[in-house]
């Protein structure tokens, strides 16, 4: 894999990134109804992980030589909490994916501190999703 091709794809997680932001402080605004104090403060707890690694891709396109890209995915529209959670579940469930295939990229790259700094990000989305899971297991229809 070339050094251009790896900065493109950092460059697609960190859109991701961006977008889970975005995602993230837009819902905590959306959250109604009896459970919206917890919901709120489950989303906003969520922001400063998304925050570091956005940081980290951001120095590591820069490290390689690239330019970060500064526009968010776009955010899923939800129309209630559930499916604020779902939306969650599955930015959580393909971010996870991501990090996962990036991390083996980053070790075929020759790129050891990237692909552990990956790794760790593959464990941060996994609580992230487990947790999204928990929640919606029970959460009515």
């Amino acid at each position: 894999m070339s050094k251009d091709e790896m900065i493109r794809l950092l460059n697609g997680d960190l859109a991701g990134e961006l977008g889970a932001i975005v995602q993230y402080l837009t819902y905590a605004a959306k959250a109604s109804g009896p459970f919206r104090p917890q919901l709120t403060q489950f989303f906003l707890k969520e922001v400063p992980d998304e925050q570091l690694h956005a940081q980290f891709l951001a120095n590591k396109i820069v490290a390689l030589g690239g330019e970060p890209i500064t526009v968010p995915r776009p955010v899923p529209p939800a129309k209630n909490n559930r499916e604020m959670l779902q939306a969650v579940f599955e930015a959580e469930k393909g971010a996870r994916a991501d990090y996962t295939q990036r991390a083996r990229q980053a070790e075929e790259f020759g790129d050891k501190g990237l692909q552990v700094q990956l790794e760790n990000m593959v464990l941060d989305e996994t609580g992230h999703f487990e947790e999204t899971a928990r929640m919606l297991e029970e959460w009515p229809k």
